[in-house]
């Protein structure tokens, strides 16, 4: 059975953080509120937990899992950003944007897209995983909790649990979350390119 946090938005209290953070420094995977969808997370430079991510989720390697960052330094060291990349997520984060950029070698290979070598990056605006990324120390691999064969992400922390209580290993409950993930802009190109549209409003790109 996974353990059951009630973890307030605004002043989350940091020993069930704590608590939660060292499950996850052990392996374990967490699912937590972010400011767009309840997302699945793991440590970054943890394979087992990674693949057992995967295999809840039923996607394969070609599925872009998502660094949930601090902030614009941190993406720096593992994605490649000139000015111009650097400018655009400086506009839009924290903010429900997930941006598709060159990975460095910071990054595992297993990661990263197979054939491209990206990785999808963002820094969510919610209370909740900002201090949790800040008690782990570095970036969590990601992706929007949702369930094979279903369209929409699970929103209601009961249902989350009943639904996941056996698979994963700590449920953070930070309140009902939305429907919509984030918008998914791809900056590999020459020029901007929307993925998904989603929460984040991709207009400011001149994306329509």
């Amino acid at each position: 059975m996974s353990q059951f946090f009630q973890i307030h938005p605004d002043n989350p209290q940091h020993r069930l953080i704590g608590q939660a953070a060292n499950m996850v420094r052990a392996g374990g995977i967490i699912v937590l509120p972010t400011d767009s969808c309840y997302a699945l997370a793991c440590r970054l430079d943890d394979k087992g937990a990674a693949d057992r991510l995967r295999r809840i989720r039923q996607v394969d390697a070609k599925h872009h899992l998502t660094l949930l960052c601090r902030d614009l330094r941190e993406i720096a060291s593992y994605a490649h950003l000139d000015n111009t990349q650097f400018r655009m997520l400086k506009a839009a984060m924290p903010g429900s944007f997930t941006f598709i950029l060159e990975a460095t070698k910071e990054v595992p290979r297993r990661l990263s897209h197979p054939s491209r070598k990206t990785i999808g990056l963002r820094i969510p605006a919610n209370r909740i995983i900002q201090t949790f990324l800040e008690e782990v120390g570095g970036p969590l691999l990601g992706t929007t909790l949702i369930m094979p064969g279903e369209t929409d992400p699970l929103t209601d922390p009961e249902v989350i649990r009943e639904k996941l209580d056996k698979l994963v290993d700590v449920i953070v409950d930070g309140g009902a979350c939305g429907l919509v993930p984030t918008t998914v802009i791809d900056l590999t190109g020459k020029e901007p390119l929307l993925v998904r549209r989603g929460g984040g409003d991709a207009s400011v790109f001149g994306l329509s």
